[in-house]
């Protein structure tokens, strides 16, 4: 009746269908972008939404510049490279944090250097050393260098060696940690994982300024290698739980190489501190210390104080339920540690948590649920209200105490 269908050409139907594709890929990427990012702050510039924050004028942190598919969810990254060139043309320098994760230099001029540690855990302090100083280096080259870093999600390693550039800047740690959390995250919620703010601490305290001299960087004096005998793991006050497995693991130094896997060098379980138990194979001694006796001006090498294991702790390990390893053979630890506990050796992770041997005072390592990391709803079930984790260590090997004043909470 006179009306007329167009004909559909096969090929020109296709391409639209992969243009519409690729729109609804595009336009809903950004939706996953900003899921992913979750309480990150994000940027609008030149039309791009990206996962980036000025921590300061020069300081600028951001989840991962990825290609292909881990596009749809990161920052893409010829947008980051088309944003920086734009803003910081020949003066930018990209600092990638991951392990896990690489790209080619040459997208970025070649100006890109990798300080690389593992997602959720801690850098050696040697490695923070060497971060700062480059850092401060390319800085200091030109007033108009940024420095941009990152790690995957560009929150926790970042935030990390952030705040630990900051405190080489001369702030402390709590203000470089409350910064970064204000400038990076929505809920002020930056360098989050325990074991990384403690780093954060550890770091002030390597650190000299000098007054007399204006700008200058500070002197770096990282602790000399401290190993010490870890002897005992106890848990105070479980529920729901009868036995903590765990795994003793140390960072360790390969020649040539930046990055330092962690190698097992214990593993075993707590059990359940019954009453009546005795141990007769090993001895009852314990360091112990008094606070304020005077001891934190004396070497802990000079004269160990050693006491027999008092009868009124019994009392408080059957008040309620304790877990304990004893080392009949103590293992040698030294320099970065991290001990993870599990609800079954084979899986089931409940926490787990970093320290430095040298920054352990008076023998003894006491955290508590806000210590631990990645305490998630698993962990906390089998807290009572008095829950601690308790290590206690052997002497150190080292001829003297490199703290002299802190006590060991300052880094918990």
């Amino acid at each position: 009746m006179g009306m007329k269908f167009s004909r559909q050409v096969p090929g020109k139907m296709e391409s639209l269908t992969i243009q519409h594709k690729l729109i609804n890929c595009l336009s809903k990427s950004f939706y996953i972008r900003n899921l992913v990012s979750k309480q990150r702050r994000r940027m609008l510039v030149a039309g791009y939404d990206l996962d980036m924050t000025y921590i300061t004028d020069r300081i600028l942190a951001m989840s991962f510049p990825a290609e292909r598919m881990r596009a749809m969810y990161r920052n893409p990254l010829w947008q980051v490279k088309s944003v920086l060139d734009m803003r910081h043309a020949d003066h930018y320098k990209i600092y990638n944090l991951c392990i896990e994760e690489n790209y080619d230099p040459s997208h970025f001029y070649g100006r890109v250097e990798r300080f690389p540690f593992d997602d959720n855990h801690v850098p050696p302090l040697d490695l923070m050393k060497l971060f700062c100083e480059n850092v401060d280096s390319w800085l200091s080259h030109n007033p108009k260098n940024i420095a941009v870093i990152h790690c995957m999600a560009g929150k926790g390693r970042t935030g990390l060696m952030v705040c630990a550039y900051l405190v080489y800047c001369g702030i402390s740690a709590e203000e470089a940690l409350e910064l970064y959390a204000q400038r990076r995250t929505i809920n002020n919620e930056g360098v989050s994982i325990p074991s990384q703010r403690r780093y954060v601490g550890y770091w002030s305290h390597c650190l000299s300024f000098h007054p007399e001299v204006d700008d200058g960087p500070p002197s770096v004096n990282l602790p000399p290698p401290c190993s010490r005998e870890l002897r005992r793991i106890r848990f105070y006050d479980t529920v729901n739980i009868d036995k903590i497995f765990f795994v003793v693991l140390e960072l360790k130094e390969i020649s040539g190489q930046i990055y330092r896997p962690s190698l097992e060098v214990a593993r075993s379980s707590c059990k359940q501190i019954k009453k009546g138990y005795q141990r007769t194979s090993s001895p009852r001694y314990y360091l112990s210390f008094v606070e304020g006796d005077g001891e934190d001006k004396k070497s802990e090498q000079e004269k160990p104080h050693v006491v027999v294991q008092m009868d009124t702790e019994s009392s408080i390990l059957y008040q309620k339920a304790c877990l304990e390893y004893y080392f009949d053979k103590p293992v040698q630890v030294t320099g970065d540690i991290r001990v993870i506990f599990y609800q079954k050796m084979n899986g089931g992770r409940l926490f787990y948590a970093c320290f430095n041997t040298a920054f352990i005072r008076n023998s003894l390592l006491q955290l508590t649920v806000p210590d631990l990391d990645k305490m998630g709803k698993k962990g906390r079930s089998i807290c009572g209200p008095a829950f601690c984790l308790e290590l206690l260590f052997g002497p150190a090997n080292t001829t003297q105490s490199f703290l002299n004043t802190s006590d060991n909470r300052d880094f918990l």
